[in-house]
């Protein structure tokens, strides 16, 4: 059996509170909103700093749009919905949608963007093959997932991808202490979200509204608050019985 095969079953450590910058990198817009943004909402509210990047403009994502059109509503969407969680600095890293190709290039955009920003707990989307017997994950978000953690250690030895150094604009950060992610069949921590990150979170993922709407013939909103409810109890039975957001994380 793999560690995709089952969810685990033992009690949800708390999520590390001692620090006050985080950058969240996965592959397109709405990765963020179908689970860690109410995780988002309650850190900002604390006053912590989040950055958001997107490995691409999710231009692959609706079937009846033109990559062009679909990635100007895509981001322009994604921007609303992390300013609805206290987010003000979205960047996109202008991969492939689809076809993110694993390897170097990946994690030199990725390397970058943690020594730009210096974050001190990173956050992404499943990395593993599947959702935990929920169906086969995709090809984007196992790469980018798996890319965010070998770059947090690329960030930091200044011997890799040296030429972002040359300059002095850029320094080794070496000071990420936790990947987590989002999303994963092997949750090992919780943040516990109250009602008003609950309600954030559900604004959020109702700002993509093109792309809920190519999903599902709902109103966004009522699309959005089914999901989060469901996502923020699934994990009470092992938290205590508080609504939250799960996570795998890797300690650095």
């Amino acid at each position: 059996m793999t560690d995709t095969d089952a969810t685990d079953t033992a009690d949800l450590t708390p999520m590390p509170t001692d620090w006050q910058r985080a950058l969240a990198v996965v592959a397109h817009p709405d990765d963020l909103e179908y689970g860690a943004a109410g995780a988002v909402a309650e850190w900002t509210a604390a006053g912590r700093e989040v950055v958001y990047v997107l490995a691409t403009r999710g231009e692959a994502g609706i079937d009846d749009l033109p990559p062009a059109e679909s990635a100007r509503i895509r981001e322009a969407e994604q921007r609303a919905s992390a300013a609805v969680v206290g987010v003000e600095t979205v960047e996109f890293l202008d991969h492939q949608d689809g076809v993110i190709a694993e390897g170097p290039a990946l994690r030199r955009d990725i390397a970058a963007a943690i020594r730009r920003h210096r974050p001190e707990l990173l956050i992404t989307l499943n990395h593993h093959d599947t959702w935990g017997g929920r169906g086969w994950n995709t090809p984007d978000h196992r790469v980018v997932g798996r890319a965010v953690l070998d770059a947090a250690g690329d960030a930091g030895n200044r011997w890799i991808f040296p030429e972002q150094l040359a300059d002095g604009a850029l320094t080794p950060w070496g000071g990420t202490r936790w990947v987590a992610v989002s999303g994963s069949p092997a949750a090992t921590h919780a943040q516990e979200i109250g009602d008003a990150s609950l309600e954030r979170a559900i604004a959020s993922l109702a700002e993509h509204k093109a792309y809920i709407a190519a999903l599902d013939g709902r109103p966004p909103a009522d699309y959005a608050r089914e999901l989060h409810t469901a996502f923020a109890e699934a994990g009470a039975a092992r938290f205590g019985g508080r609504r939250c957001v799960t996570f795998e994380v890797f300690p650095r």
